[in-house]
């Protein structure tokens, strides 16, 4: 059985890398983060469907039964996921991209992975906070994606920054205080399961700060510029309609 889920794991990161070297030879006009993050959007489109089935329709639920033993479509996942996180953790070290929180919560995703994969069971709750850190993901790349070809500073770019701090509010800060409390309640979770669990989700408050920050900072500068603007619209309005004696 672990020879099985060694085998899963390294073939995931394999086919990781090689589409990662794929996207290089694809983008060679382009940097190395260009292509990384390509595999970083296909991973998280990909995960994001597949956690989204296995937690509204193959189940089990994750909020009311927390710790229960994997399924093999669980499995499966965790291990595709795990080749990745794997995979974009040895990038952001080798090409220094990341700040330590990030690395954080990359070495925390692989161990919470591993530890239910050996355990045998809360791939449940596992799977559930996959599916909420990875719903945000393909926004966070299309935020970068679009500051690179300069087309950030658009009505796109807001919508993508509004979606972004609205379901990382709602749903990883949300939502996953209730899962936290499911977890935290049940007891089927090993006890460090469910500190892990604690861990992530100070992960994600950490991140939430930074994010609010730059919402308000985004906010009061748009703000200001429509004041400007206003104030501009205003003067001309009135400027136009001087006679001249």
């Amino acid at each position: 059985m672990a020879l099985a889920l060694c085998l899963q794991v390294l073939c995931s990161l394999c086919g990781w890398l090689s589409l990662y070297i794929s996207f290089c030879h694809l983008n060679k006009h382009r940097s190395y983060e260009w292509s990384c993050r390509l595999v970083t959007f296909t991973h998280g489109v990909l995960s994001i469907g597949l956690s989204a089935y296995i937690g509204f329709i193959d189940g089990p639920w994750p909020f009311t039964h927390p710790g229960s033993p994997n399924t093999p479509l669980q499995v499966h996942v965790l291990c595709l996921t795990l080749g990745y996180f794997i995979f974009d953790l040895g990038w952001c070290i080798y090409f220094q991209s990341e700040g330590a929180l990030m690395l954080a919560h990359h070495t925390l995703s692989i161990l919470g992975i591993i530890m239910a994969l050996v355990l045998g069971e809360s791939g449940t709750e596992v799977n559930a906070v996959l599916f909420g850190s990875e719903l945000t993901n393909p926004l966070l790349q299309m935020r970068w994606f679009l500051r690179e070809t300069g087309h950030y500073h658009s009505f796109t770019g807001d919508v993508v920054d509004f979606l972004f701090v609205a379901l990382f509010t709602g749903v990883r800060i949300g939502v996953g205080a209730r899962l936290l409390f499911c977890e935290m309640v049940s007891p089927t979770p090993k006890w460090f399961v469910k500190a892990g669990g604690v861990a992530m989700y100070a992960v994600s408050w950490c991140f939430m700060f930074s994010i609010w920050r730059f919402a308000w900072r985004k906010s009061i500068k748009k703000y200001h510029a429509w004041r400007s603007r206003r104030s501009e619209e205003r003067q001309l309005k009135h400027n136009g309609h001087l006679k001249i004696h």
